[in-house]
């Protein structure tokens, strides 16, 4: 069975041809084309704004004219992450989508559910000559995961509509009504490498088989975070005199680090002392992640090659101190909606370069104040161990309105079509609606989605019934649209 056997058939189509496009952060070329097309071959009025964001226009069915104005939204972009075996080129292959039981999934990397399900309901909905609706928009985003560059570069009076659904939510049974804000951290370590002394045994100490994921939606999860397991493996075998080579931990600023490996060298009688060392360690981590991380590896692997040179020792223990006490995971829940986090961080990245080690974070919070003294504490660290830091790409996070009409509209509907009530919620992580509000201040905002788990990561995937419960909902929210 593929998945353009799955209803509804028109989304599943679209979903399969997206995933044969190429359409990682930042190279979304092909498939803004693709959607360029989709639009003159359904004679639909578009544009592509000068943040490369697509915006289409459909006119209101008969009938449906006094309908208020409502633009549908999602991201071009995924986020490109594949399992350490898998040799993969995300701005060439294709995705390969698999069905699992109840769920889609994909073959080694991560599926681009995360948005490419929301895109393919507004590409259904726009070519559909059945279904009833008001005056539609269609705005679909450049690099959303990346720092969320369209959404930053939208203008006003590009947009006409008086109500926006963002289809980026994860969660079947809710709506949202409510984001994060976020701050990123680009952090530089310098150092002047030495020379590579002789006499010693050069190992590579390896972190995998953590879960990772996504850093708004689940880092409530308290999931293992592999910059952090390496830097706690090493900090004991620096201070005995092993010399740290290189290190690279993590990848993308909005996943939670499910890897790292950091070659050190080591004299010949130590290396049964680190041997024994880690393997304890990864009996530690077993037991405290117990139920949360079920395929820990913390092992030596292969013999390294032999470096050249190495970080000075000074330099490298007060990374391996930085690493170890900057803030990650959950800084503080909400206390005015149970089971929210409010502020946190994802130390998301380092990796030395034989010039400076480079390292990075990504900071949420739905208050503006938490979130400025959470990097104040990672720029005061920084200062600590000789290492710059510059903060970028803030933005804040978008507050609920629990009187607003597009929300009173699709929760009735939810109830009726399902018999019961959806959950009323805010998401921890950066939806769009937060930067687009401050746009268009004046616009009402929810957002909504098919049930997708493990955004981010090579896990990801999505329930296949809830993408189907997610189609009837939205085509529900516009045929009975506020009027004007």
């Amino acid at each position: 069975m593929k998945i353009t056997d799955l209803k509804p058939a028109a989304l599943w189509g679209h979903f399969a041809e997206i995933c044969n496009i190429p359409h990682p952060s930042h190279h979304e070329e092909k498939i803004r084309a693709y959607v360029v097309e989709f639009a003159k071959k359904n004679g639909l009025e578009h544009t592509v704004d000068g943040a490369n964001n697509v915006i289409l226009r459909k006119p209101a069915t008969p009938g449906m004219e006094g309908r208020k104005a409502i633009v549908l939204q999602a991201h071009l972009d995924m986020v490109p992450q594949a399992n350490s075996d898998r040799k993969f080129d995300f701005t060439k292959d294709p995705i390969e989508p698999v069905i699992d039981g109840e769920r889609v999934k994909a073959n080694g990397t991560t599926l681009g559910a995360d948005n490419g399900i929301g895109v393919a309901a507004i590409l259904s909905i726009f070519e559909s000559k059945e279904l009833k609706h008001g005056p539609l928009e269609a705005l679909l985003t450049a690099s959303e995961e990346t720092g969320m560059v369209g959404a930053f570069g939208l203008k006003a009076g590009e947009l006409r509509s008086e109500i926006l659904i963002n289809l980026d939510s994860e969660r079947g049974n809710e709506l949202c009504t409510g984001c994060a804000g976020g701050t990123d951290a680009n952090m530089q370590l310098p150092y002047t490498a030495e020379a590579a002394p002789q006499g010693y045994k050069a190992v590579t100490v390896e972190v995998k088989g953590l879960k990772g994921g996504h850093s708004g939606i689940e880092i409530i999860m308290q999931r293992a975070n592999a910059n952090k397991v390496i830097a706690r493996t090493l900090k004991p075998h620096l201070a005995a005199g092993a010399l740290l080579a290189g290190i690279d931990g993590g990848g993308l600023r909005n996943a939670i680090p499910r890897e790292a490996r950091a070659t050190l060298l080591v004299k010949a009688d130590y290396l049964d002392i680190l041997t024994e060392a880690v393997a304890q360690m990864e009996a530690t981590l077993v037991k405290e992640f117990k139920d949360i991380e079920d395929t820990i590896s913390l092992k030596i692997a292969s013999a390294a090659e032999y470096p050249k040179e190495v970080i000075p020792a000074a330099v490298a223990r007060n990374l391996i101190d930085f690493v170890c006490i900057v803030p990650d995971g959950v800084v503080k829940m909400s206390t005015s909606m149970p089971g929210l986090v409010q502020t946190s961080n994802n130390f998301a990245r380092v990796v030395s370069d034989g010039k400076e080690v480079k390292m990075q974070a990504l900071m949420r919070s739905s208050m503006r104040s938490e979130k400025e003294f959470v990097a104040e504490r990672i720029v005061a660290l920084c200062g600590l161990v000789g290492a710059r830091c510059e903060l970028s790409g803030s933005y804040d996070g978008w507050n609920p309105n629990m009187d607003s009409p597009i929300l009173k509209t699709m929760a009735a509907g939810y109830e009726r079509l399902f018999g019961e009530k959806p959950e009323i919620t805010a998401v921890h992580a950066g939806l769009e609606c937060g930067i687009i509000g401050g746009v268009y201040p004046e616009m009402d905002m929810i957002s909504c989605g098919p049930t997708i788990r493990y955004p981010h990561s090579p896990d990801e995937e999505v329930n296949i019934a809830s993408v189907e419960r997610f189609w009837r909902f939205l085509v529900d929210a516009l045929e009975t649209a506020p009027k004007k």
